[in-house]
Formats: structure tokens, C-alpha cells, sequence
């Protein structure tokens, strides 16, 4: 495929964005009762209302033949069958592979991959029933208490973000994470727990990530000062890596390791044997289930037609906003304190995926890529940044996702979640609405402001609206919508960078700090640089190295 501009569709959509841009999304409800309904879908549990768009029936037509000409349906095939579509590391893409049912058949270079996926996941029910049920001890005899993950990127933000989610279904036992380098974090992780009911798990596929194997050197060496016997780490640590002889070395029995595969990227590992933490953490049928929510959406998005199917017209939508409406930015509401971490969760997901500046074959883009994404739970983004949103002078498409039952009922009613449910539609509406300077000064005459004040006030109280949103209401946030929410936006993701003709699934962007960061650091000891540095990096090192 060439440049997406070079397509016709997108010439098209180019001229019907100078056509659209200036209409007003009241004016589109106004026009079309049916709107609503008929720019809404679902799937099991999950509506998506993607009314609030500035779009129209045209431009819904052309952003799918857009899809059509980018080949989106060929590479959907692709990665399903396994095909090598990370082309700079020439790997495949199946992290959808780890959610299949048994029965199955995934074949990478002519291996069905199945019976290993199955084969990881009923070690990992086997081992976790074991320390669920108190049956794996530690080295003085006692059930383990606390789970310490320690892991970076994917290898964190994905079992911190579904083990905050789905807290009510935890067990007794408590989950920890480690991610930072900074010793701080494992300091403060460390600080109330024992060694003797404490078990560790190191997440790292090579086993030779710093930041991990420092973190986790750490923490040995934390626990063997109360422990003493090295032969006892084996009760206390499990690894999830492919480097067998560097998981043994370090003290790990090879019988708990872990495995998964090169064709699982580190975002979109949680499906995998990272997802230890979690299985932990609800159990293996939760894990089940959290699979098959995911599952129901991949058979969904391979199989739906495009113009019925969520995750393609996420992505399509991201480009509308991205290259015609230039905007840069994405944000993600959740309105439940369960996915607090979902920003950022998704964060990763997105802009290490979506975040390049070449194409598929290493030609430059022509067009802007990846949005930056941020958000943070309603209601209290509301009193901090919604502002900007709604009076601000940049556009941000945004998403609001909202149970409508809640795990935690307080009050007459369940009233706080009405209130919370109340606030999500209202800032849908508001955002979509506005509010005119005819509405606000009719509004302060009838409150009987005087003539000056109303003229002085009525530039601040004017409200644009017109501002984009999708909604998410689900039922309840359990395993298989949770499972099913975060599959969506997989897919949104690898739908964008198909059009953009990028390569969502490397992440070369996130090496070059890390090697020029192995250089300093014997620097900072009083070694010699092997390079120089610019002159800002020189004066702080000496900074740095006169204060040490």
C-alpha cells in the first residue's frame, strides 16, 4: 500500500471535511431523529454510542471505503492467520492466539501454537490453585500472603490495570507491583511485608531487562537476609521469561517458569503467562472469562461487517480527528474507580504502538500518526481539566465508559452511582450542546442580573460545544466485559496504524534511551565516557558526579 493520501478515499474525505467542519452537532440531531439509533451498536453486554461524532451518513461512507482501500480487511486476515505483519522484527501478531478456545488451530511457521498456549495456561491454573488454597509453602512452612510482580511496560501496566479493575473479585491474597527503577517503589512495597509469606514474580521475556533484574536483585537479596539459604528463593520466586538458564542462575526452579512468545508484544502480553499476577489475584475461571470477553471480540471484529463493527469504526473515527481535524489528542474517561489505571494502561497500548514517523516499508509518513492519550477517572477529571474540554481553544475527542450497576451501592438508591451516571451523560451532553450567548443571557436575565453584568458575563459563559464523544455503557465491570473493553481497543489501534500503513507492533522508539543510558551509567561511577556528549549532558553529569 502507498501513502493513505495518495488514496481516493482520502481526497475525498478531504473535501468532505471543508463541508462538514463548520456544522454544529445540535444541528445533526436536530436534522435526524433516528441519529442516536442508528449510530449506535452492541456487542453482548456493551453499547457503543458513537452519535456524538461530527459526522454524517457521508462521511460514515467514505471513512469505510477508506478502510476498503487501505486493505484493512486482508490484514485483519493476516494477523489472525498468523502471517509475519511486525515486518521490522519479521514476527507475527498473536497476542488474539492466547484467547482462543481449546480447539482451536493458530499455525506460526507451519506450527499449530495452540497446544503450548493451552499447555501454559493449565500450568498456570495448577500453580495458582496451589498458592490460592495455601497449599504452596514457603521456606518456614507458611502460606503465602502477599505477590510482588515485578516487571516493566507490558509486563506491569497490564496486571496492574486488571487487578485494580477487577478487585472484587480478589482472594485474600494481596497484590503488589514493582516497576520503577527508582528504589523508592520496591522500598515502600518491601517495607510491611515478610519474607517468609512473600512470593516474587519476575516478568521479563529475556530475563535481562535492567530495570527488572535490578528490581528483583533487590528483592533476593531482601530476602535472603532473613531466609540465609539461597536454596530457599525457589519457594519464593517464579519467573515468566524464555531464558531458562538465566531464570535457573538466578535461583528459580525451572519447573516455575513461565513461558510465552516472541509473536506476544510486551502490551499485549496480560493474555499471557504475564497474566500470573492476575490469576493470582481472581483465580484461573475469572482469567477465563477475562480471555473470552477478549475472544468474543476478536470473532467480532473478524467477522463483522465494517460498517457494524466497533473496533473499525473506532479506528476510522481516530483518523477522522487525527489528520482532518488535526487533533492531536486523545482522552479516555472511565467513570468507574476500578479502571483508574485504564489511561495509562491504554496509553502504552496506543502511543508505543501508533507513535512512528516511518511506514511499513521505511519510507517517511505523510500524515500525523498516533494521538497523544491521556484521561483519568469522571468525576474527578470534571474539577481538574474538563475546562479545557469545553471552553478551551483545542479539540479532544473523548471516550466515557460507564457501568450501569456498581460493584459498591452506597446510599438511598445506590446514590452515588446515580450521581456519578448523572455526571457522565451530563458532560456527554454538555460537550455535544454547548450553551449559546442567546441561552446564557436569557438565563441571567431570568435570575435578574443587571444589564452590565449580563454583557461583561456572557463571553465567559458561553459554552462552543460541538466536541466529540463516544460512549461505552456496560452492565457491570466484570472479567468478560473488562476482557471485551480492552480487546476493543487493541483492535481500534491496529485498525489506525493500518491506515496510516505503519507498523503498530514494534517499538523501536523506546530503545535508544536505554542504550545511551548504559553508557552513562559507568560515567556516573568516575569511568571514562566512551562517546561524548552533548554540552548540556556534560555539565550535568559533573553536576551529578560532584553532588554523589
Amino acid at each position: 500500500m502507498n501513502s493513505p493520501t495518495a488514496l481516493p478515499a482520502w481526497r475525498k474525505l478531504q473535501a468532505h471535511y471543508a463541508q462538514i467542519s463548520p456544522l454544529h452537532l445540535r444541528d445533526l440531531f436536530r436534522e435526524d431523529p433516528g441519529r442516536a439509533e442508528r449510530f449506535s451498536l452492541s456487542l453482548e453486554e456493551i453499547v457503543f454510542d458513537y452519535s456524538k461524532n461530527r459526522i454524517t451518513n457521508e462521511t460514515l461512507e467514505l471513512l469505510l471505503e477508506l478502510a476498503r482501500q487501505a486493505d484493512l480487511s486482508g490484514w485483519i486476515q493476516k494477523m489472525f492467520a498468523g502471517e509475519k505483519i511486525n515486518v521490522s522484527e519479521r514476527r507475527a501478531v498473536l497476542h488474539t492466539a492466547l484467547r482462543n478456545p481449546r480447539g482451536s488451530s493458530v499455525l506460526v511457521d507451519g506450527k499449530d501454537v495452540m497446544p503450548e498456549v493451552h499447555a501454559v495456561l493449565a500450568q498456570m491454573r495448577q500453580f495458582s490453585e496451589a498458592v490460592r488454597e495455601g497449599k504452596w509453602r514457603g521456606y518456614t512452612g507458611q502460606p503465602i500472603r502477599d505477590v510482588v510482580n515485578i516487571g516493566i511496560g507490558g509486563s506491569d501496566l497490564g496486571p496492574v490495570m486488571v487487578t485494580n479493575a477487577l478487585r472484587p473479585y480478589h482472594s485474600s491474597l494481596r497484590l503488589h507491583f514493582v516497576s520503577n527503577i527508582d528504589g523508592t517503589q520496591l522500598t515502600e512495597v518491601l517495607r510491611d511485608l515478610s519474607p517468609e509469606t512473600t512470593l516474587f514474580l519476575i516478568s521479563s521475556k529475556t530475563f535481562g531487562t535492567l530495570e527488572t533484574l535490578t528490581n528483583a536483585r533487590s528483592a533476593r537479596a531482601w530476602f535472603l537476609e532473613k531466609a540465609k539459604d539461597p536454596a530457599a528463593v525457589a519457594k519464593h520466586f517464579v519467573a515468566i521469561s524464555t531464558n531458562e538458564k538465566a531464570v535457573v542462575a538466578f535461583g528459580i526452579d525451572k519447573k516455575n517458569m513461565f513461558p510465552f512468545w516472541d509473536w506476544v508484544g510486551g502490551r499485549y502480553s496480560l493474555w499471557s503467562a504475564i497474566g500470573l499476577s492476575i490469576v493470582l489475584a481472581i483465580g484461573m475461571d475469572r482469567f477465563e472469562e477475562l480471555l473470552a470477553g477478549a475472544h468474543a471480540v476478536d470473532e467480532h471484529f473478524r467477522t463483522a461487517p465494517f460498517e457494524k463493527n466497533i473496533p473499525v469504526l473506532m479506528g476510522l473515527l481516530g483518523v477522522w480527528y487525527n489528520n482532518f481535524f488535526q487533533a492531536s489528542t486523545h482522552a479516555v474517561f472511565p467513570y468507574d474507580q476500578y479502571l483508574a489505571f485504564l489511561p495509562a494502561y491504554l496509553q502504552q497500548a496506543d502511543m508505543e504502538s501508533d507513535g512512528k514517523h516511518v511506514q511499513k516499508d521505511g519510507t517517511p509518513v505523510s500524515v500525523t500518526t498516533g494521538p497523544i492519550l491521556w484521561g483519568a477517572p469522571g468525576t474527578n477529571g470534571q474539577h481538574a481539566f474538563f475546562q479545557l474540554l469545553h471552553q478551551g481553544t483545542k479539540l479532544v475527542p473523548a471516550d466515557f465508559l460507564i457501568p450501569v450497576q456498581s460493584h459498591n451501592p452506597l446510599g438511598p438508591s445506590d446514590e452515588h452511582h446515580r450521581i456519578l451516571l448523572a455526571n457522565c451523560l451530563a458532560q456527554t451532553e454538555a460537550l455535544l450542546r454547548g450553551k449559546t450567548a442567546d441561552e446564557v443571557r436569557t438565563e441571567m436575565e431570568a435570575a435578574g442580573l443587571a444589564a452590565d453584568d449580563i454583557a461583561r458575563l456572557t463571553p465567559h459563559r458561553t459554552f462552543e460545544g460541538n466536541r466529540p464523544t463516544n460512549t461505552f455503557l456496560f452492565r457491570k465491570l466484570t472479567p468478560r466485559t473488562l476482557g471485551s473493553l480492552i480487546a476493543l481497543y487493541e483492535h481500534k489501534i491496529f485498525v489506525q496504524g493500518t491506515v496510516w500503513n505503519i507498523d503498530s507492533f514494534d517499538q523501536w522508539g523506546v530503545e535508544l534511551g536505554k542504550q545511551l543510558a548504559q553508557l552513562i551509567l559507568p560515567e556516573l561511577s568516575g569511568e571514562p565516557a566512551r562517546k561524548p556528549h552533548d554540552a548540556s549532558t556534560e555539565r550535568l553529569l559533573r553536576l551529578v558526579r560532584s553532588r554523589i
